[in-house]
């Protein structure tokens, strides 16, 4: 019985969902920690913001270090491999994160964190370049927006269930019980990956150097770079950004950010294939930037809350949409390689905005780093209009 378009379209999208549920898992051990680690090493352990921040920071410059390994293992072995090693890593996070809890002194207990973030940081290596270089190895190229929209569905779902996850389990249990399901989780992905199908490596597929792949996917991860930089500043700031002003809720704030990034991937997921990456993608910049004025400018926190919102919703399709042009011209052998590359300019601005914008933050007050944010993304927005006029002349 041949399916029909729908119901063929329906059963692929089950399909990956059942892979992107093992990147859901780690990006929400990803947000238990965002609304507590930054209060709990400036509040309590008494450790400066700008250290606060780079303890948020540090996760992504372990993903930076380990993301070229994972592409090239995804191109020689599967990705199937890379997603049960990044499984195994985010368990190892929670295990360093009980070893703190059980601890004592401010010095062991930072010790312990920092050490969770590195293991968080190659988890998020394995399951988020993996899962998309599986869902596009299952289904083909034609998949690449809905793999890679999809996967940022439970990426940015999982930080929004995270957040105010982790706040209700330390308010419980303090970090054993967030480490207690820091652990659980990722052993029972574990499971249910070992018994996923598998998509093969394409054998006999060319493949490109790294050097050439780098220099076709360079410009395009550059403008992810400056919106990310925006999101960065959210995931570390807005803790602290709401302490500053004496307001409760930070948690729902970084909901409220998940919860719009979600619900644009799923209304909007066919917006890139109608309008083109380089559209969806400036449209994109310039809601992203609307929402970071605002976060600068707010009187009270619903403002801060609308802000962050908007945010999310400018920033849902700009890493999807940029990849569905930079992967054009990018050998099929060589796509874990691609998507390796283009998330490490990603993981380099998370990396960079804790310490630069922590640095922004104390000497000119937390509103600040969201208008530093805003014109970082400004940046994007240009860098992005002239690949557009660059593509366009080219007549690609």
């Amino acid at each position: 019985m041949i399916l029909g378009g729908d119901q063929a379209a329906g059963n692929r999208t089950a399909q990956i969902l059942s892979i992107v549920v093992f990147n859901a898992i780690t990006y929400f051990l990803i947000g238990l920690p965002l609304a507590v680690f930054p209060g709990l090493v400036h509040l309590t352990l008494g450790y400066s913001a700008a250290l606060a921040g780079g303890v948020i920071s540090l996760q992504y410059v372990a993903t930076l270090l380990t993301r070229s390994l994972v592409g090239r293992i995804s191109d020689q072995r599967g990705a199937k491999v890379t997603v049960l090693a990044g499984l195994v890593c985010a368990a190892l996070n929670g295990v360093c994160i009980l070893a703190g809890g059980l601890c004592h002194g401010p010095l062991a207990v930072l010790g312990w964190l920092l050490l969770s973030r590195l293991w968080l940081g190659a988890a998020e290596s394995g399951t988020g370049t993996g899962c998309i270089t599986w869902g596009i190895g299952r289904f083909g190229g034609a998949a690449t927006a809905e793999v890679i929209s999809w996967n940022g569905v439970s990426s940015y779902g999982g930080i929004a269930a995270g957040a105010p996850a982790g706040v209700a389990l330390m308010q419980w249990g303090g970090l054993p019980a967030l480490a207690g399901v820091a652990i659980i989780l990722p052993l029972l992905g574990l499971v249910g990956a070992a018994f996923s199908k598998a998509a093969a490596p394409l054998a006999g597929a060319r493949r490109m150097s790294m050097l050439s792949v780098a220099r076709e996917i360079a410009p395009y991860g550059l403008a992810l770079a400056g919106g990310s930089f925006g999101f960065g500043v959210i995931v570390a700031f807005m803790a602290l950004y709401y302490a500053a002003h004496g307001w409760q809720g930070a948690a729902y704030a970084l909901t409220g950010f998940g919860a719009c990034f979600v619900a644009v991937r799923i209304v909007l997921a066919g917006a890139i294939g109608r309008f083109g990456g380089f559209r969806a993608a400036l449209v994109s910049f310039v809601i992203e930037m609307a929402g970071l004025l605002l976060l600068w400018l707010a009187p009270v926190k619903l403002v801060a809350l609308l802000g962050a919102a908007l945010a999310g919703l400018g920033f849902s399709l700009i890493f999807p949409a940029l990849a569905v042009e930079a992967l054009r011209s990018v050998a099929p052998g060589s796509r874990g390689a691609a998507i390796a590359i283009y998330t490490v300019f990603l993981d380099v601005a998370l990396g960079l905005t804790g310490p630069v914008a922590g640095a922004v933050g104390g000497h000119f007050g937390y509103p600040a780093v969201f208008f530093a944010g805003a014109l970082v993304v400004s940046g994007a927005l240009a860098l992005t209009f002239r690949l557009r006029n660059m593509v366009l002349a080219r007549g690609i």
